[in-house]
């Protein structure tokens, strides 16, 4: 896990200086297998921009309930378990990374890829804040996500049609787009008790 200062959900994405036209205009083909991947994992997959929370809940749902079973009885997260939610993410968000035009890389199952994601572990967790008291305080969040994912969806429409004339993803939508998906992260990685820390009302890294 990563050792960095700062907030313990990190989130990245490399901007892309040309992007291919073609793979472009057939995306949501090219998705398919990614789709029908998740789908087999989890059961179920939904895909959105802004509401990451409801897409892991689907595909991780067990093990969510495990680690919040973890930290009402010992306080912690086994690693192996911790490191598995992580692993679900980090490939979920590729996935959802590459349907949103963020890179031309079919996404990698592990190893080097233009999105990362990544969270320090956490070496003791609060009993109290798991569950409910996560969710009533991520209330506010939510509210803004779902503002945040429409924009999204119009943003990533906008910026397919200037891939296809141009073949360049415009600089600042695509730095909308992937702090939209840090945001979403950080929230979920709260609520699923990856971390107690309360995630900040940005899109940006820093």
């Amino acid at each position: 896990m990563t050792t960095e200062p700062g907030y313990p959900v990190r989130f990245e994405v490399e901007y892309p200086e040309r992007l291919s036209r073609l793979s472009t205009a057939f995306r949501i083909l090219l998705f398919i297998p990614m789709a029908i991947f998740l789908a087999l994992v989890g059961g179920s997959y939904q895909y959105d921009f802004g509401d990451q929370a409801r897409a892991s809940g689907a595909t991780g749902g067990g093990i969510i309930l495990a680690i919040w079973a973890a930290v009402l009885v010992r306080q912690y997260v086994p690693h192996w378990m911790f490191d598995f939610q992580v692993a679900l993410m980090r490939f979920e968000v590729r996935a959802t990374g590459y349907l949103a035009l963020l890179t031309d890389r079919f996404p990698a199952f592990e190893g080097e890829y233009p999105i990362n994601f990544d969270v320090r572990y956490p070496d003791q967790l609060s009993r109290w804040k798991v569950a409910i008291w996560k969710i009533i305080t991520s209330i506010p969040h939510f509210i803004i996500l779902i503002f945040l994912s429409l924009a999204a969806f119009v943003v990533v429409v906008i910026a397919w049609f200037a891939i296809l004339f141009t073949g360049r993803y415009p600089r600042g939508l695509h730095r909308f787009v992937a702090g939209v998906l840090r945001w979403s992260l950080r929230i979920q990685a709260y609520v699923f008790s990856l971390t107690d820390e309360y995630p900040p009302f940005s899109l940006e890294a820093a």
